[in-house]
């Protein structure tokens, strides 16, 4: 496994965290927890480029920002409208088709091949996801639009995912995130201003919105971006559906969940699935 890849295994790493930090943040309203939240990760992003002297590189064609800013807010903005919608787990089981989309995409936007044991390691990754996700799910027709904005989250993420690697985004720096975190900050205080009530955070929940900056909501895009451009894009796909069972058990450790059976058969499916890619060669 590339290095490059190990970054974006760190990113999914990463967002297992936010499940749990989104808990300990609860209270305070979406749009303004994501402003806050990239608003962190875009300034620490943005010291650690002015350090190393490289201010310079956020200077980005139009093209770049249009697809970095519209990336990371387009998909929580409608990940977030998903969940004011449609009931929650479906809502999530239906945004966790992105890993998979991912993987599929990667054939016609990448030319990179995909083979029967990437499929199939993907596909087993997306059964352990909906047995953990979507257990008990139920599709009420009063709930489409929302799962419309799911659908449109997961194909938005997966779509900007897998286009950071092609030639024209590929030259992008990654150090170039730190602007888009910014922007991103920016749209969604605007959509916060115009569709909120702000709530002043307490300790607990400033925290939590901290620690969301520097990681989940943080690093972790800078560490994507490089697995995206230069990492597997296959692999990544499915690897990412540990994301949700690691997420799960990190609820449980932290007293916000229940351990069960099917956590544990869902963890070895996705696991099983993460080998089987693995091991694909070409």
């Amino acid at each position: 496994m590339s290095s490059a890849t190990l970054a974006g295994c760190g990113a999914l790493a990463l967002w297992a965290f936010l499940a749990l930090l989104s808990r300990l943040s609860a209270g305070l309203p979406p749009l303004q927890l994501t402003a806050m939240g990239f608003a962190v990760g875009g300034l620490v992003g943005l010291a650690v480029v002015a350090a190393k002297g490289r201010l310079g590189l956020l200077r980005q064609p139009g093209i770049a920002w249009l697809h970095g800013v519209g990336g990371l807010f387009g998909y929580h903005a409608l990940y977030f409208l998903a969940l004011a919608l449609a009931p929650a787990v479906e809502a999530n089981l239906i945004n966790y088709l992105w890993p998979l989309l991912i993987v599929l995409l990667s054939a016609p936007l990448r030319g990179l091949r995909l083979g029967p044991a990437r499929l199939a390691g993907v596909g087993l990754g997306f059964a352990g996801c909906a047995l953990l996700v979507g257990s008990g799910a139920a599709f009420p027709p009063e709930a489409i639009p929302g799962f419309l904005a799911a659908l449109g989250c997961a194909v938005f993420w997966a779509v900007y995912s897998v286009t950071s690697g092609t030639p024209r985004l590929a030259a992008v720096p990654t150090e170039a995130v730190a602007g888009f975190c910014l922007g991103t900050a920016a749209l969604a205080a605007v959509a916060h201003l115009a569709f909120e009530t702000t709530v002043a955070p307490d300790a607990g929940q400033f925290l939590a919105v901290a620690l969301l900056g520097l990681g989940p909501v943080g690093a972790a895009f800078f560490l994507w971006d490089i697995g995206m451009k230069r990492g597997d894009p296959r692999l990544l796909g499915t690897l990412a559906y540990a994301v949700p069972v690691a997420s799960t058990l990190l609820l449980i450790l932290a007293g916000q969940g229940e351990f069960s059976a099917r956590v544990v058969v869902a963890t070895l499916m996705v696991a099983g699935g993460g080998f089987v890619a693995a091991r694909a060669r070409g």
